[in-house]
């Protein structure tokens, strides 16, 4: 390129990297060699040289649930605004997969990591990545962790206000559909929940449908399971551990004929778009969706920019219980 130009390879480096010290006229000549020659800059070899990367990535559990793309948008704005560009895995709530994805996320050196993980967020995995300097940030989990920053919302009043409204409802049968449990998410809010009812007047037992996802079809099998028991056994209401398994415990149901929410109210989580645009409409515990991507991908940029004086810190949201027609009737 330098040759087509006819100048040296300093000047074309110059034009490249710090085009001010160049003239104009010559800064136009290698400008357009790199057209006519069709050069791309090898990006990946510069910041190898420069020891840093404009990658953030961000592990999330299911890439098809809305919750993770709006808090997707939420970092990618972020990130974006700083330069750089956020590549996204998906764990598809899979250990295997999840420690495929950071080894390899590993030895691409990403400047920064946001993950959702599918077990406890303190995991030894982890700290590989901080012991080689790179920042993670954990989005949606707390952390308890000194060497990380967290992001969360506070998912035992989330379950919390959700059974209570059920139980000022009058229901006094509540089940709660959720799983695998080994999901921090999915345990916050059932136990939440399960306290909720434990510590009223007349305390009140929360039975568990555990689900093998929390995808829409295994709330249509979670659904199978309580319209077959008993019409005196079966929940008048259910709190379900996010909206797809909502949806699904809705469909579930009308096909057995039963009716929402004369016959089983239903309460979601997350409050996706979806959820106000059902058949009918899900009363759901909202997440600030996008600001919780927002928030720890900038609590993440910080960190990897900083001079060592950088301090962790868990920021934690509260929910908003919205209430819509799935549980807004008295029994």
């Amino acid at each position: 390129m330098a040759k087509h130009a006819g100048v040296s390879l300093g000047t074309v480096s110059n034009v490249l990297n710090r085009p001010d010290l160049v003239a104009p006229a010559t800064r136009q000549k290698v400008l357009d060699a790199i057209t006519e020659l069709g050069y791309v800059r090898n990006d990946s070899a510069r910041q190898l040289r420069a020891g840093r990367s404009r990658t953030v990535a961000i592990l999330v559990l299911d890439v098809s649930n809305p919750f993770f793309t709006d808090v997707v948008r939420g970092a990618e704005a972020v990130v974006e605004e700083a330069g750089g560009m956020l590549i996204v895995c998906n764990s598809g709530e899979d250990p295997r997969r999840e420690q495929r994805h950071l080894d390899m996320l590993e030895e691409q050196r990403v400047q920064g990591l946001l993950v959702t993980p599918v077990s406890d967020g303190r995991h030894s995995r982890l700290d590989a990545f901080v012991k080689r300097g790179i920042p993670v940030v954990l989005v949606d989990r707390g952390s308890g962790h000194s060497s990380r920053c967290s992001v969360a919302v506070d998912d035992l009043n989330g379950g919390r206000w959700a059974a209570e409204h059920l139980a000022e409802r009058g229901h006094e049968r509540i089940g709660f559909v959720g799983g695998p449990i080994t999901i921090r998410q999915v345990a916050d809010r059932h136990h939440g929940a399960a306290t909720a009812l434990a510590d009223r007047d007349t305390p009140l037992d929360l039975q568990l449908f555990t689900t093998p996802s929390l995808s829409v079809d295994a709330g249509r099998q979670a659904a199978d399971k309580v319209a077959t028991l008993a019409a005196g056994e079966r929940p008048t209401a259910v709190f379900c551990a996010n909206d797809l398994l909502a949806l699904g415990v809705l469909q579930g149901l009308t096909a057995h004929g039963l009716r929402v929410p004369e016959d089983v109210a239903i309460v979601g989580y997350d409050d996706i778009e979806f959820a106000g645009a059902a058949t009918v409409p899900l009363s759901s515990v909202r997440q600030p969706r996008a600001q919780l991507g927002r928030t720890a991908a900038e609590l993440l940029l910080e960190e990897s920019m900083n001079d060592g004086s950088h301090q962790h810190r868990h920021v934690v949201f509260q929910p908003e219980l919205v209430i819509r027609a799935s549980s807004d009737h008295y029994r």
